[in-house]
């Protein structure tokens, strides 16, 4: 079989009795990540306002991942992971959350089903995403735009000039 590299994010912005504070959930689940591949490195962890209604900051981080699965079955290890951790998949879209895995880039290209799309429809508009990976992951290059995540990062966080 082939091996295959994923570019994981990571976020959780709730306390979790068996795992901790956000932050402690974050550096545990990396280890967890561990139990479907090789963690290749894991960037810091950041803190982040959240998306949508939750009012709870984020915790967040990524990490890169090597194992011999499909982005398929690699989704369906992270949600499994997800559910040790507490996660619910049901209510409200962006309420606050045990954890949160998501496949972000992946060393085939572009990939679709009814339940996975790589690349992330939405990483490059989040710096919450992007940050963490371009630490660990800077030269990966969005397969859609060509742009390498340190340049995807550098669009997101440069200063812009106000208009009149």
């Amino acid at each position: 079989m082939t091996e295959h590299t994923y570019l994981i994010a990571l976020g959780s912005n709730m306390r979790v009795p068996k795992f901790g504070l956000p932050r402690e959930v974050l550096r545990t689940a990396i280890c967890a990540l561990s139990d479907i591949g090789d963690v290749k490195a894991a960037s810091r962890i950041i803190d982040s306002v959240p998306v949508g209604p939750s009012q709870r900051i984020y915790a967040n981080a990524a990490a890169v991942l090597e194992n011999k699965l499909s982005p398929s079955a690699t989704l369906e290890a992270l949600l499994s992971i997800e559910a040790e951790f507490g996660r619910r998949r049901y209510g409200q879209r962006w309420r606050a959350r045990a954890l949160d895995l998501d496949i972000v880039l992946w060393s085939g290209g572009i990939w679709a089903s009814e339940e996975l799309s790589i690349p992330h429809p939405r990483f490059s508009e989040r710096s919450f995403v992007i940050g963490p990976a371009s630490e660990i992951a800077g030269h990966w290059r969005d397969p859609i735009t060509d742009f390498t995540l340190r340049q995807l990062n550098a669009r997101l966080t440069r200063p812009r000039t106000l208009t009149r």
